[in-house]
């Protein structure tokens, strides 16, 4: 799709007239519902954007979307033969054995990179798109959308992959695994409201991205990403649990590897705070957009 088709699809994505470089009546950005209201009005626009992006993304390459599988995978094994060989792993964070630690550090690896990409990416994402924002009626708002979802299906394809690996081992799936979306959704909103804040920030200086590079690698110790919650001190666990990574991986484990359900409470507050997230980035984004086409 090219660029006017975008451009086209933006200028009559929504049902009203937007009003100068897509800056809609006062009322459109109002409520705890708008960014939903705004994803499904301008959903062509979205899904057209998605296309391309994910069209894009191996183009010129020999072996294409076969990258998507690989690069998951090769991580997984050099992570899984550091931890598991090379340091000797305690038994706790390994039980289950060796392929179960693969499988449960592939999923912290999931949910980190999912994150991780889209902290890298949100605080240019304006500047990446700013020929459609400032030269044609486009509502900035929706480029978090697209990069959640671009996000969400490559993470989809490692999902998959992590899938027939799991029943490769264990021979079954668990149940449970037909609840990972009431982990998905609200992890999606909140990384929804990173990204909004976060491109909002970055448009007002590229400091933000080079913060990124240097805080988001740290953070993979600070994420149970190669170990468990239950395996660090009892006493820190509370703290641990102020990352919310900590509780989506934490959930989606107890979903795909132990065929638990997670803490009700957990859940709850994972909920609460991913609503939050979302309608608070949301929000700094709207505060700030009507000068952002002029700081890019």
């Amino acid at each position: 799709m090219t660029g006017t088709d975008l451009k086209s699809a933006g200028s009559t994505g929504g049902s009203r007239s937007p009003g100068r470089r897509g800056v809609r009546p006062a009322d459109d950005s109002r409520g705890l519902l708008a960014p939903f209201i705004l994803a499904w009005r301008f959903r062509e626009l979205i899904v057209a954007m998605l296309r391309r992006e994910l069209a894009e993304r191996f183009r010129h390459t020999i072996f294409g979307w076969a990258w998507a599988v690989i690069g998951p995978l090769v991580s997984l094994a050099i992570y899984t033969i550091a931890f598991t060989g090379v340091m000797r792993l305690p038994v706790g964070s390994a039980r289950g054995g060796t392929a179960n630690y693969a499988l449960s550090t592939f999923i912290g690896l999931i949910v980190f990179n999912l994150c991780a990409e889209l902290c890298y990416r949100s605080p240019l994402l304006l500047h990446e798109h700013a020929a459609y924002i400032k030269t044609s009626i486009f509502p900035s708002e929706t480029l978090a959308w697209t990069a959640v979802m671009r996000g969400f299906t490559y993470a989809g394809i490692s999902l998959a992959v992590l899938l027939v690996f799991a029943l490769a081992i264990n021979g079954t799936l668990q149940p449970t695994a037909l609840l990972l979306p009431l982990v998905i959704v609200p992890l999606g909103l909140m990384l929804l409201g990173l990204v909004w804040c976060l491109a909002a920030l970055g448009a007002f200086t590229r400091d933000f991205a080079y913060l990124m590079i240097t805080i988001v690698p740290v953070m993979m110790f600070a994420t149970p990403v190669f170990y468990r919650i239950s395996d660090i001190p009892e006493t820190l666990r509370p703290l641990a649990y102020l990352n919310p990574l900590a509780s989506a991986i934490e959930m989606a484990r107890n979903l795909l590897i132990d065929g638990a359900l997670p803490s009700a409470s957990l859940y709850l507050a994972f909920l609460v705070a991913a609503f939050l997230v979302c309608r608070g980035g949301y929000a700094v984004f709207e505060r700030y957009k009507g000068i952002l086409v002029d700081v890019i």
